[in-house]
């Protein structure tokens, strides 16, 4: 027969009617452990082994469980903040396994949740002293769960705390529960983790745009700081005229008064930027200043050094060094320095617009290439982030191919510049130049897997580049064509969308005399000065600093060509006719994701 735990009454209700105070569970369990001392039972493990499974159940009461009763599989589990469960017996095992697992059961968390609520610190349902008693049927007490930390059923007087007003973000810390698209979204992309190391920044992946055929571009993953300079770009859609014309009939409704005195220095025109700037845009703004002011800045210290007569036994072998040297025309480019090329700095220098290089088709590193950029804009700083460094990735995008930016010769007989140009990579436009170096180097010694860059327009096309235009000088333009059979070298056209958004010009058919004159530098010197202006270092309209708008290099397809030592004139205009053609089909497919505020559409002249 089961033993009473003791003689009163261990029913809290049945205790309640003959008044007797409340049983702690401590004091119970001191009686089991005396009755037990008191008449010690020997407990036939085989027997609990051997004995047939007993049907699930589960107990809807807070009596005492008679000694002697199996517990069920389930009931023996332990969920998180549960206390140690009893012994088939009713027991526990000895006094102070009970005591360490009461004190561990109250005072330290479990090692796979929190000491109570959930498991998770999250609180749960109390209707009684914070123990949640679950009411199950036979079929689902396969789930049930105990929850608690052990406390006893004793009373307690409510403890007075001070109301503190606390809002919604306080309460929950912060927290806000994920919606079921956030969820399902995290387990899609749990899904793809091999997949997303690919999307790191610098590594190549496929644009989410395509043309009219279907086809889409390959670029260089760009970083945060694209996204960043994309939203703080100055980047402003010309007014129309319809605009100007209803604002000039709303000024003539208006009453005319007098000038308000001080209004001009809280009201001007010039925007200066403020002094929060964060470093790393004073930084894009410095490196874009240095490669602006490369050829004034080199030239003028070459001759603050000059001016130093203990410098003179270097300054003049140097001179004499830089008037004769052919580093720029032999095609061995034996100054290129690819640490140079790919230093961080010049990501920097390519994300100050942000500019960015996207390719169309694959090149075979097995080919010859003469990549033609257009338009040629102001100072063409889209070309040397793209060509002239890899801080777009060119190296990426067409693995295989060493690319040579090409610019003036003049520019390689300017003291200290010459060094900074070479170091870079860049060689002379010269037709020598260019026959070197795609006949030069490569796997097989004859320039295989070499390429050059020519800025086809020239500095003439550049007295046409005005913002949300664009016009290229490239009809007559057929050296370039000549030089690819020639050399055998395949015609690769490219198209810059924005290299003329960056830097406003002096209209040229408002004044025809400057244009005229602007010309007839062109024909003396071989160069011209556009007159410009755009923002300044430290504010946003007056200066020689481009404008923070994006550029975006579209690299089409390669045109095959057939090596001839003497060209065909038909064949000739055969290969320039195609890359026109391939020019505009680039312009109809990118236009209006690259240029949706253009004002006119590409035009080809000269």
């Amino acid at each position: 027969m089961p033993m009473a735990l003791t003689p009163e009454p261990a029913d809290p209700v049945v205790r309640q009617e003959k008044h007797l105070p409340p049983k702690s569970y401590a004091d119970a369990v001191e009686e089991v452990d005396a009755a037990i001392e008191a008449d010690p039972e020997p407990i036939d493990e085989d027997a609990i082994k051997e004995s047939p499974p007993r049907p699930k159940h589960m107990r809807n009461t807070s009596e005492p469980r008679p000694l002697g009763e199996i517990m069920d599989e389930d009931e023996r589990t332990l969920s998180p903040g549960s206390p140690r469960l009893r012994h088939p017996r009713g027991r526990l095992e000895h006094k102070e396994s009970r005591e360490s697992s009461y004190a561990g059961a109250v005072k330290e968390p479990a090692s796979d949740g929190l000491s109570n609520g959930d498991g998770n610190g999250m609180p749960v349902s109390n209707p009684r002293n914070n123990l949640k008693h679950t009411h199950v049927s036979q079929a689902d007490s396969v789930n049930v769960t105990f929850d608690g930390a052990g406390e006893d059923e004793t009373p307690r007087s409510p403890q007075l705390r001070k109301h503190r007003r606390m809002s919604s973000r306080s309460s929950t810390n912060g927290f806000t529960p994920p919606t079921t698209e956030e969820q399902e979204s995290v387990v899609k992309t749990g899904a793809h983790d091999a997949d997303k190391s690919l999307e790191a920044p610098g590594n190549v992946f496929y644009e989410n745009l395509r043309n009219k055929s279907g086809e889409n571009l390959a670029s260089i993953k760009p970083d945060q700081n694209y996204a960043l300079a994309m939203s703080q770009r100055e980047d402003k859609p010309p007014a129309s005229g319809q605009a100007e014309l209803e604002t000039k009939e709303a000024r003539g409704k208006e009453l005319v008064s007098g000038r308000r005195a001080g209004t001009g220095w809280s009201r001007s025109s010039i925007r200066f930027a403020p002094m929060s700037v964060p470093l790393q845009r004073r930084l894009q703004t410095l490196m874009v200043l240095l490669h602006t002011l490369s050829i004034a800045g080199g030239l003028a210290i070459f001759l603050a050094l000059c001016a130093i007569p203990l410098l003179w036994p270097i300054m003049v072998p140097y001179l004499l060094y830089v008037l004769l040297s052919r580093a720029a025309v032999d095609g061995e480019l034996a100054h290129r320095s690819e640490w140079c090329r790919s230093s961080k700095v010049w990501s920097l220098f390519g994300s100050y617009f942000p500019a960015r290089l996207h390719r169309s088709h694959v090149l075979e590193p097995t080919r010859k290439y003469i990549f033609g950029y257009h338009p040629h804009g102001i100072i063409s700083h889209g070309a040397f982030a793209a060509f002239g460094t890899e801080a777009l990735g060119f190296g990426q995008l067409f693995p295989g191919i060493t690319n040579t930016l090409l610019t003036l010769d003049a520019n390689f007989r300017i003291p200290l510049y010459r060094e900074y140009a070479l170091r870079m990579g860049l060689a002379s436009v010269s037709r020598e130049s260019c026959e070197n170096i795609l006949s030069k180097g490569g796997p097989n010694g004859e320039g295989m897997g070499r390429a050059i860059t020519i800025v086809v327009g020239g500095a003439r096309e550049s007295l046409d580049a005005t913002p949300y235009s664009l016009k290229l000088v490239l009809k007559r333009r057929k050296g370039f064509v000549k030089l690819a059979i020639r050399t055998g070298a395949d015609l690769v056209p490219c198209l810059a969308f924005g290299e003329n958004d960056i830097y406003d010009q002096f209209d040229g058919n408002a004044h025809p005399w400057i244009h005229q004159g602007q010309l007839l530098v062109k024909k003396l010197m071989g160069f011209t000065v556009p007159l410009f202006h755009a923002r300044g270092v430290f504010n946003y309209d007056v200066g020689m600093m481009p404008y923070r708008r994006p550029i975006n290099i579209v690299v089409g397809k390669p045109i095959r060509v057939m090596q001839a030592k003497n060209p065909d004139p038909a064949y000739l205009d055969e290969l320039h006719a195609r890359y026109m053609k391939e020019l505009l089909q680039i312009w109809d497919d990118w236009k209006d994701t690259f240029a949706p505020h253009r004002q006119n559409e590409l035009e080809m002249i000269e």
